[in-house]
């Protein structure tokens, strides 16, 4: 059959495309961005792929005619202040242009709303079901709780929180109750729902067999990776204090923390489990699911992340924006150097950042990134998801990667940290020697005195960074 899949290069769209293609489904995905999709070597031959943005109308013009059934994976949670009537108007546009197509199906994954008193983001999820459902095609909608997976928001956020904090004092929210589900189970649920005439013209609300606290998930999670760990509840923390608690603790970007901390504080519990039943799935439950994550993290396995989506900074662009680093106007610090293994040399480059650091004055970029967080930018927590691969879009502590060619030898960053201008940081292999640019564009005299400022701070580290990526 033919599949349309958005949100391709999201965390879930990620994991569900090689399951697709592996179903024997012809697949045609559809992203914002074209450069910052890098989907499995192994299937690029089996699949379509088309840019197009939900905002534009114009853009929808080239989804093909002959699809049977698509995937509605978008959400622009946080992206900005208006997103409940962003995604609305992205739901009317998509069963818009998908109307004049032949779809039977549209699949689409939500959030559980079983409450009257909804959140920002799960009424803005709910209005996005209500304007598919207009559609002249058969809808499905699955609401998911809280995901559990390697990359996850839900996942990491925790694991920031457990792993840092041997005590926690918490927003009173912590109590509230909510039914976990593994990523493995959403992909099997979303991939065996396609096209499956018992789900049509339906919503099923899709969980997990255990029904838990944040404060008891928190405490599992601590349990099973050996630290003890204590969580006192308190009633004084303001959900707009929770939300900087959240920000500064843990790798979301503030906008995320406030949708989370609104939406956390409603439970989130199945109605019932009907779709187990007609899809012949039996979910895992949350501590397996954990067990699960920690395995494809400790064999680098990790095939999507929550932070490689742009929702993870408050920086919304193309990437093809940016790709071309200016040459006028601009301030440059370009370093050569001589190196003995050419392998080596781009095993440092492409490992950088993260666990592994930035190879010199480490301490440094510590401290920007916690002067970062002061000012409401996304610090170094956001890390990496993979130890040894990069590809384009993908989050690289307070960078984003725009290009990555290992055989060229070329990987060109975008500064994602509040600054007064734009800030790129290349390594470009020519011959035998490692030329490493950076390169500030600033905005006005502000930028100006900021790049002067920093100039000899700039000089140490650019100075003993390219000394240890050249060396053995």
């Amino acid at each position: 059959m033919k599949i349309l899949l958005t949100g391709s290069s999201g965390y879930i769209g990620k994991r569900l495309l090689p399951v697709l293609v592996e179903s024997g489904h012809d697949v045609t995905c559809c992203v914002r961005d074209i450069k910052r999709f890098a989907p499995p070597e192994s299937i690029k031959s089996r699949i379509n792929i088309i840019q197009i943005d939900l905002l534009d109308r114009s853009s929808l013009d080239i989804i093909p005619e002959d699809i049977d059934g698509a995937f509605y994976l978008v959400h622009s949670m946080s992206a900005s202040s208006d997103y409940p009537l962003l995604e609305q108007k992205s739901a009317e546009n998509f069963r818009n242009a998908i109307n004049k197509t032949k779809v039977k199906h549209v699949v689409y994954l939500s959030g559980i709303v079983n409450e009257s008193d909804l959140s920002k983001h799960l009424e803005s999820r709910k209005n996005v079901e209500k304007e598919l459902g207009k559609g002249n095609y058969h809808l499905t909608t699955l609401r998911a709780g809280i995901i559990i997976g390697s990359g996850s928001a839900s996942f990491e956020i925790m694991r920031d929180l457990v792993e840092k904090l041997p005590v926690m004092i918490t927003p009173k929210w912590l109590n509230t109750k909510c039914q976990p589900i593994g990523i493995s189970d959403v992909i099997k649920i979303l991939s065996k729902t396609i096209m499956n005439p018992r789900t049509y013209n339906k919503d099923f609300d899709i969980g997990g067999p255990d029904i838990l606290s944040y404060k008891e998930m928190l405490l599992e999670f601590a349990r099973i990776r050996n630290l003890k760990r204590y969580i006192f509840t308190v009633p004084l923390m303001t959900p707009k204090l929770s939300s900087y608690w959240l920000y500064f603790v843990t790798s979301t970007s503030y906008k995320l923390a406030v949708s989370l901390v609104n939406s956390m504080k409603i439970e989130v519990i199945c109605r019932n489990h009907d779709i187990n039943e007609i899809l012949g799935i039996q979910p895992v439950n949350y501590q397996a699911a954990l067990k699960s994550a920690f395995s494809k993290i400790e064999r680098n396995e990790v095939v999507s992340s929550w932070k490689d989506a742009f929702i993870s900074s408050d920086f919304e662009y193309n990437i093809s924006d940016f790709i071309e680093v200016p040459l006028f106007g601009c301030y440059k610090d370009i370093r050569e150097k001589v190196f003995v293994d050419r392998e080596n040399c781009i095993g440092k480059i492409w490992s950088i950042g993260g666990k592994n650091g930035w190879y010199y004055g480490n301490w440094l970029w510590k401290v920007r990134g916690f002067l970062d967080k002061l000012a409401g930018g996304v610090g170094l927590r956001r890390g990496r998801t993979s130890e040894n691969y990069l590809n384009a879009g993908d989050a690289l502590d307070f960078w984003r990667v725009l290009y990555a060619n290992k055989k060229e030898g070329r990987l060109l960053l975008y500064a994602e940290m509040k600054l007064p201008g734009d800030a790129w940081l290349e390594f470009r292999i020519f011959e035998n020697k490692l030329i490493q640019t950076a390169t500030f564009r600033p905005l006005g005299l502000i930028g100006r005195l900021y790049w002067f400022l920093l100039l000899p701070l700039h000089g140490f580290l650019f100075k003993g960074m390219i000394k240890k990526i050249t060396e053995l």
